[in-house]
């Protein structure tokens, strides 16, 4: 990892004000390891408290809608997300799209409403295992990708993230071979290249998902073209996540 590695804690639905003394405690520790660049996903409720509550890290909100505004009950905009503290928005996670019916064109549009809004974007792609099994991954990826992205995104690598999470890997406890993480993420540049050219593209930090641990963090993160984490049921307290902040830490002193 040559630029500093994102490692990104998607709490999905876990958290009530209670746990953020997790978040102040990550936020603590993160000061002492300005060599990894750390954030936290809440559940809607918490983006305001857990903002006032951090100094270091950043927070973002778990989705939103397409929309700026109407009747859409119980969703939240990307511009009422920025309102309450947050500063990027995950999409396209595989539980969206499972348990949501969402689409590449909903992502899409949910992309480019995020960006306008001043948020930045992690864009999650993901296979199932059949996929991968039928050695489709690395195409059925692309064609993801290519039809949830915008053409032309400004200063894409500033405000753009990519999250690999292979369906199969998430809550699992298994997690594809390093030599897989790393020709994945290979064809994902690959996608990013071709979309936004050379040099954008190789600025765009391509994090891998899927049952990141402590314990398998410094392997994972070593893989070629990994460019941080996201990470679910690990960042839920602050001992496990900080284990994986500092396995990344300990890499850029490598």
């Amino acid at each position: 990892m040559a630029e500093r590695p994102y490692i990104v804690g998607n709490w999905k639905m876990n958290g009530t004000r209670a746990m953020l003394s997790e978040a102040r405690a990550i936020d603590r520790s993160s000061q002492r390891l300005m060599k990894v660049e750390v954030a936290l996903a809440p559940p809607f409720t918490l983006i305001h408290a857990v903002h006032r509550e951090v100094e270091q890290i950043g927070v973002g909100a778990q989705d939103c809608h397409a929309g700026e505004e109407g009747a859409h009950t119980g969703d939240i905009s990307a511009g009422m997300a920025l309102d309450a503290g947050a500063k990027f928005v995950i999409l396209g996670h595989s539980e969206r799209r499972q348990n949501h019916g969402e689409t590449n064109t909903l992502i899409g549009q949910k992309t480019v409403a995020a960006l306008a809004a001043g948020l930045r974007v992690i864009l999650c792609c993901g296979e199932t295992e059949e996929t991968r099994d039928e050695g489709k991954a690395e195409s059925f990826i692309a064609r993801q990708l290519r039809a949830s992205l915008p053409d032309s995104v400004e200063n894409v690598e500033d405000v753009l993230t990519i999250a690999y999470e292979p369906i199969w890997a998430i809550g699992t406890g298994r997690t594809p071979t390093v030599e897989d993480i790393g020709a994945m993420h290979r064809s994902i540049r690959a996608v990013l290249v071709d979309l936004y050219g050379e040099e954008a593209a190789q600025g765009v930090r391509i994090l891998y998902g899927g049952s990141v641990k402590p314990d398998n963090a410094k392997e994972l993160l070593a893989a070629d073209d990994v460019g941080g984490a996201l990470v679910g049921g690990a960042s839920l307290t602050a001992e496990s996540f900080l284990g994986i902040v500092l396995a990344a830490a300990e890499l850029q002193d490598q």
